[in-house]
């Protein structure tokens, strides 16, 4: 899909952030989280349009977080229902899992 291509941005502001995936409607998908600690997020919430649903968007912004924990050394705590699902079919990200 054109515009899934596109760089994932990340927005922080007072304790509280986003992974931004431009689309090409000019839309975006999200994925938002609460910093907990200066080592640990808690995912709290996904969305994707839902003309784009079904095509890994939501997923390709989990992966830039497990990514992004892994390079920054902090721990995710999924809180979002589709996040935790994403968590459970991938078992080798359970060293950024925090339980």
């Amino acid at each position: 899909m054109s515009g899934a291509d596109q760089e994932i941005s990340i927005e922080r502001q007072n304790g509280r952030g986003s992974y931004l995936l431009p689309l090409p409607d000019g839309g975006a998908a999200r994925l938002t989280f609460v910093e907990t600690g200066p080592d640990h997020i808690a995912i709290d919430y996904s969305f994707v349009p839902p003309q784009y649903r079904g095509r890994g968007v939501a997923l390709k912004l989990v992966k830039k977080a497990v990514d992004d924990a892994r390079d920054k050394s902090f721990k995710i705590t999924p809180l979002c229902g589709y996040v935790v699902a994403e968590f459970r079919r991938h078992p080798e990200w359970s060293d950024v899992l925090q339980r």
